[in-house]
């Protein structure tokens, strides 16, 4: 296997391969298919995401995959923001249709038209709806696995609201969801507002989450968007006043894809492959048998998988006989189970079992009557140890630098004074490479431009993916 630090970008695809995430062999480029294992672990972010909104009164939804070029055209800058991406569907069989169709880039379009039809008074509001879906845009940049795909699995909520103080109040809330989410995750994070010139189009604004992968560039992980009434007025979602007059909804979104899961492979995994983190992990718990002589070790095996997975733990027992322990350990340890359990006579004999984490650490031994209870601790020991190690590289991959000399040879997440306008943001960007990810969110101090010198805010700069 590679070097992860040396060559990040080929530690990733191989991984991708032998791990069994997702096969990118399908004949058009950039629709790979998801593999058991890929899918399963995107299943459970999926189940996380759905976990902290619905508890939050979203209702899920599932609009239809094709667009009327008529719907998309309503609001002319997010078309515009789009029409270099769009798939259309202009015939159906071997008819031309009368209007042309496009696969949802994103749901805006789909969605808002049925907005004007479901809000009539303000005790329609605020509505609250999210669908986990695929979405396509024609990618012409060179594809990557999770990062830079042509069918995205992609979350998006969608809210409207009676005023824009109240959408402001769902920009703080979608916050606080990321940060659950991420703690889960395990992913350090900056959030991060972006240029006009690269906020999502038809957004007043956008905020991004972004974090670092090895490599030193930065991973988009997630955005919210405030849309003031730039939609609905557009789409003509009104609501009826007590005074009876009506007046637009504001709107906001909020969007996560696959690129969660590619933040996990690529900022947890070692040299040995990946780590999940408990709560995305596929397995969390796997036992493995050592074969013996003159003792059947299976049957206690299989108790304990039982116990495991009546306390709610995702566990698997490899029994496989034609296998020795030592090639059954580095499999596992490369598909980054959190825990691997080994029993052999010694863990029967001493009603026990040998336990290992994936982070490292000493191996210990668990009586057999503290199974149940030792196991999800040593999870949440894992998941803090990864947030750590994470953190640890975030912070190493993060630096504020005070001129562009310094800027020289960053990596990562460079953070330096900004005065917002574009020649200066192109001025960086030629003579570093650098591209402008907006200026840094709850950073109000002000900093001196790095290139003009005027007044500014800490912003930050880097090589994306």
């Amino acid at each position: 296997m590679e070097n992860r630090k040396e060559n990040f970008s080929e530690w990733y695809n191989e991984i991708v391969d032998i791990a069994g995430l997702s096969d990118k062999r399908y004949p058009i480029k950039g629709m790979n298919v998801w593999m058991p294992y890929g899918l399963k672990a995107m299943q459970n972010i999926d189940r996380i995401i759905r976990t902290n909104v619905d508890s939050r009164d979203f209702q899920e939804v599932s609009f239809p995959v094709l667009i009327t070029r008529d719907q998309l055209s309503v609001e002319f800058e997010h078309v515009k923001g789009f029409e270099n991406e769009v798939y259309w569907v202009t015939r159906g069989g071997m008819d031309q249709l009368d209007v042309e169709m496009a696969l949802r880039p994103t749901s805006e379009a789909a969605m808002y038209g049925m907005f004007s039809l479901w809000v009539r008074s303000h005790a329609d509001l605020p509505l609250r709806i999210y669908q986990i879906v695929s979405v396509y845009r024609y990618e012409t940049k060179h594809t990557r696995t999770f990062i830079r795909i042509r069918e995205i699995h992609f979350f998006e909520a969608h809210t409207a609201h009676d005023s824009y103080d109240d959408a402001e109040r769902q920009m703080d809330q979608y916050r606080e969801i990321w940060k659950n989410i991420s703690h889960e995750l395990c992913l350090p994070y900056m959030i991060d507002q972006r240029p006009d010139w690269d906020k999502f189009p038809g957004a007043r604004y956008t905020l991004a989450f972004d974090t670092v992968l090895p490599g030193g560039r930065s991973l988009q992980i997630g955005t919210i968007h405030q849309y003031g009434t730039n939609f609905s007025k557009n789409y003509d979602i009104k609501y009826l006043k007590d005074d009876g007059t009506h007046e637009y909804v504001s709107q906001t979104t909020f969007g996560l894809s696959e690129r969660l899961l590619a933040a996990v492979v690529g900022i947890h995994g070692d040299d040995q492959g990946l780590i999940f983190p408990p709560a995305v992990a596929p397995i969390q718990a796997v036992i493995v048998t050592i074969p013996s002589k003159s003792l059947d070790v299976v049957p206690y095996a299989q108790a304990i998988l039982d116990e495991l997975k009546a306390a709610g733990i995702r566990a698997s027992l490899d029994t496989r006989d034609n296998y020795t322990p030592g090639f059954k350990y580095n499999e596992w340890e490369m598909k980054g189970v959190p825990l691997r359990l080994e029993i052999g006579e010694k863990e029967v004999s001493g009603n026990r079992v040998t336990v290992s984490a994936r982070t490292g650490g000493r191996r210990r031994q668990i009586d057999r009557g503290d199974i149940s209870r030792s196991v999800p601790e040593l999870l949440e020991e894992v998941a803090g140890n990864l947030r750590a190690r994470a953190d640890e590289h975030f912070r190493k991959l993060s630096r504020k630098y005070d001129s562009i000399e310094e800027m020289k040879n960053a990596q990562g997440l460079v953070l330096a004074g900004w005065c917002g306008s574009r020649d200066c943001s192109d001025a960086i960007e030629g003579k570093l490479e650098l591209g402008a990810l907006g200026f840094n969110h709850g950073s109000e101090a002000s900093e001196k431009c790095v290139v003009c010198g005027k007044d500014g805010k800490i912003a930050v700069f880097s090589r994306s993916y």
